[in-house]
């Protein structure tokens, strides 16, 4: 049933916000070497949230600075490996961010790949979006994508990766990660949704974008449709009452019809994959008149609202899981007994996409610092380790169903060095299941030091521990050595390792 996916707000003047200055805005520069100050916005050179990839200077001259760098990840080897940008956020203070790529490939894959490679662009375990900037390259444009997520860790995690289309190396010319008050898109659960930008418009507008400071969350408000109504005033909207807080600018130009007939219009421009989506209309009369302006609103030929009274303070209409598919068809007409012809001044819609969960925190916290300990861990190690699935860390394996553990830890012959850390006790669902039904940990072939920690003798599934031919020094602990039924292989290699006396 369609009325089940709809919500309405009116009005919400009581709704004013009573924020304190929210979180700072990270902006990053990829490829960047320098800060630099852009329309009063800082950015940052990326070097301080990535560990990977290489920074590089587009061919294209003359322009805009975020534009001129951008940081490339290699295709060699890494089909459906991740590599991430990690963003600290501030927990507590807010639940959702506003997250912002942008593309601009400018020639950097010379004469032999002169289109923009496709990829996949992950946030934590969520699969965002296939990531494909060639029609907006080719026109000479940069290309950006934008979404609303909640952060499952202290660290929000934006990767990028190449997927089986992917055809040279994936590359990100800038990242923004903005956080948002609470009541912005707030009928949307953000522990189950998270909510990826179809379009957002400024209808009768044809500026440029508006954005930051007219839009304090910088979010982008793209022109849509011509109008040749003069420059509304402004002056009665309220939009701290609307709880999306749009704008002000975007009430000063509107789409509308002067006689009471109906307003089509086929928006969002754009074909659209078969899903759910989150729907904002936004509406300000313009005049001061006894009489309403009245509008029933239909998509696709379905009732979206009837009866909608529009006041010169401002309204918004929306839907928090409305379906869509193909071209959309958004008719607004005055309602029975109105003779006042219907407007819309701007819109938002989103996908909604089910968000991957997380990897048990636990776990989490245990390979990560295994990932400390080691001074060259897998390249990939970044973002969350199991999910999505397909792009889980090199040497990981993880369990099915919602309760995702990491059962799985195969490093053989990757050239690790460094240490073995004992929190690896901690994952205490490692039970790698080997082809002869036996539980495996295996590090060997590697350049490991150190001594190998007794706590790896807690994990009760453990029946196969490899680690020879490393570097490995002490005693080994006597409740490893001794551990029933436990495969134990240190030699050869290890030469000052210590075996217990028998």
């Amino acid at each position: 049933m369609i009325a089940a996916f709809l919500f309405i707000l009116s009005l919400f003047s009581a709704l004013s916000p009573s924020h304190s200055q929210r979180p700072t805005d990270i902006r990053i520069d990829c490829g960047a070497t320098e800060k630099s100050t852009i329309d009063g916005i800082e950015w940052l050179p990326d070097t301080g949230y990535i560990s990977s990839g290489t920074p590089k200077n587009v061919m294209t001259k003359d322009l805009l600075q975020t534009l001129a760098t951008v940081r490339t990840f290699p295709l060699k080897n890494n089909l459906f490996k991740k590599f991430c940008y990690e963003i600290q956020v501030v927990l507590g203070r807010t639940t959702k961010y506003m997250v912002r790529t942008t593309y601009f490939y400018g020639g950097i894959g010379g004469d032999s790949n002169p289109r923009p490679p496709v990829f996949d662009q992950i946030v934590d375990g969520t699969l965002w979006a296939v990531v494909n900037t060639t029609e907006d390259y080719m026109n000479g444009n940069s290309a950006y994508y934008e979404g609303i997520f909640k952060p499952t860790g202290k660290n929000l995690s934006v990767c990028l990766a190449a997927n089986t289309f992917t055809d040279s190396d994936p590359f990100i010319s800038s990242l923004e990660v903005v956080p948002l008050w609470d009541q912005l898109y707030n009928s949307t659960d953000f522990n189950t949704y998270a909510l990826s930008l179809v379009a957002r418009h400024s209808f009768g507008f044809s500026g440029s974008i508006i954005k930051y400071p007219d839009d304090q969350f910088d979010r982008y408000w793209e022109p849509f449709g011509e109008s040749n109504s003069p420059s509304l005033s402004s002056e009665n909207v309220s939009v701290s009452g609307i709880w999306n807080v749009p704008p002000v600018r975007v009430f000063t130009t509107r789409l509308a019809k002067e006689q009471p007939e109906p307003l089509v219009l086929m928006w969002p421009p754009a074909s659209l994959p078969n899903s759910t989506y989150y729907i904002a209309l936004y509406f300000a009369d313009d005049r001061v008149s006894t009489s309403s302006r009245m509008l029933d609103i239909t998509i696709n030929g379905i009732t979206y609202y009837n009866n909608l009274s529009l006041t010169p303070t401002g309204v918004v209409v929306f839907a928090s899981q409305w379906p869509l598919s193909g071209l959309t068809n958004l008719t607004l007409t005055p309602s029975t007994g109105s003779n006042i012809g219907p407007l819309i001044n701007a819109g938002e819609v989103f996908q909604m996409l089910t968000v991957g969960g997380k990897t048990l925190a636990r776990d989490v916290v245990a390979i990560e610092s295994l990932k400390q300990s080691f001074h060259n861990p897998p390249v990939d190690w970044n973002g969350d380790p199991c999910l999505p699935r397909q792009y889980s860390w090199t040497g990981v394996t993880c369990s099915e169903g919602p309760r995702i553990r990491i059962v799985t830890l195969n490093l053989t012959g990757m050239g690790l060095s460094g240490l073995i850390s004992p929190n690896i006790s901690k994952m205490t669902a490692l039970t790698t299941i080997s082809l002869k039904g036996l539980e495996i940990l295996h590090l060997e072939d590697n350049r490991l030091g150190g001594q190998i920690a007794s706590l790896l003798g807690n994990l009760k599934n453990l029946r196969e521990l490899f680690v020879y031919n490393n570097n490995l020094t002490g005693q080994v602990p006597s409740n490893i050595a001794g551990k029933p039924g436990l495969n134990l292989r240190v030699t050869p290699g290890n030469p000052f390792l210590i075996l217990p006396q028998s």
